[in-house]
């Protein structure tokens, strides 16, 4: 059953027509997203001033950035009240991350939902705060525009492939991790490139904007490990878009995490993986400083997730195809908090 479903996987995303199609859906699909849960004015409601805490945490001063999240609770404060009154849980999600967070172009239901594994989490977070899955509004929103939709309060926290990284704890603040990934490249089978080393010299090589990847780009560039030759000028608003570049021959390579790499690589088996993970980094779910209730409601939900199977069920359903049952991310991390 699980093969018949990958196979018609490949079929619906893979080739270059298709992908430029999914992409130009995903625009509209960016404006046009259907709601889940009762309307509303959009407004979180929530932050309010910080604290001497992980909400103030400064880069200079980071070096684990994965351990800096509060300490689980289930006590209710101003930001988790707020979202109760309100009566529905506003989520920031990606809509093209084929079984991360995607609408599967194969499906024969009528409305087409989102599914994948993002989707899960952020399902099981309004099922244990407000007692429903449903209870959920999801807003796509891209790579770019994450922190921006937490800071404005058109979300109550994003849960979308987010790296918990030193930088962006300067202006929001994160769950414990619940998804242990790395930077990998990703490019055609037939490629020179070998991974992330001199095979790359000459290339043209694509990220998101505000992704880790191109900060991880330019700071070697900068630093002088990544050779001058190398193009790093391609940038686009959403991770997706790098493989249709990447079909059409605009760009020679991509660098990504290596969860998000692997189900590319899914979609279109012509290009691949290549070499080994060169960066060690987590998914959090990203939420307001100031929220520090909802921080710690998240975390006891993460713990319970983790306990109770839900995670690894989510896993083996979404990605063990991809990244196999037994890979170093078919374990949940253990947290650590502040």
């Amino acid at each position: 059953m699980h093969l018949r479903r990958l196979r018609a996987s490949l079929r619906g995303w893979g080739g270059v027509g298709a992908m430029a199609v999914v992409c130009t859906l995903a625009a509209l699909f960016t404006l046009l997203l259907p709601l889940a849960g009762p309307g509303g004015d959009g407004s979180t409601g929530l932050g309010g001033p910080g604290s001497a805490d992980a909400s103030r945490v400064k880069a200079e001063d980071c070096e684990n950035p994965q351990n800096q999240s509060l300490p689980p609770s289930t006590a209710d404060g101003a930001s988790v009240r707020a979202i109760k009154e309100r009566g529905y849980l506003q989520v920031g999600v990606d809509q093209n991350s084929y079984r991360w967070g995607y609408r599967d172009p194969n499906s024969q239901a009528e409305n087409v939902q989102l599914e994948g594994f993002d989707i899960d989490l952020a399902r099981r977070i309004a099922q244990d705060l407000l007692g429903s899955p449903d209870k959920i509004r999801f807003k796509a929103i891209p790579t770019n525009q994450r922190v921006p939709a937490i800071e404005s309060g058109r979300v109550d926290m994003v849960v979308r492939t987010m790296t918990i990284s030193c930088s962006r704890l300067e202006d929001v603040s994160f769950s414990a991790p619940y998804f242990l990934t790395g930077q990998q490249v990703l490019a055609p089978a037939t490629s020179p490139v070998t991974g992330y080393d001199d095979s790359l010299d000459g290339q043209r090589i694509c990220s998101a904007t505000g992704s880790t990847a191109y900060e991880k780009l330019d700071a070697d560039r900068k630093a002088g490990e990544l050779a001058k030759d190398v193009d790093i000028s391609t940038t686009v608003p959403n991770q997706l878009d790098c493989l249709v570049r990447l079909q059409l021959g605009e760009v020679d390579a991509v660098v990504t995490d290596g969860a998000l790499a692997a189900s590319q690589a899914a979609q279109d088996p012509t290009v691949e993986l290549k070499g080994e993970r060169f960066t060690t980094e987590y998914y959090g779910v990203a939420m307001k400083k100031g929220a520090q209730d909802l921080v710690r409601r998240v975390n006891r939900i993460l713990e319970d997730y983790r306990d109770d199977g839900g995670w690894r069920t989510s896993y083996d359903k979404w990605l063990s195809a991809t990244m196999g049952t037994d890979s170093e991310s078919a374990t949940p991390p253990e947290p650590e908090y502040a």
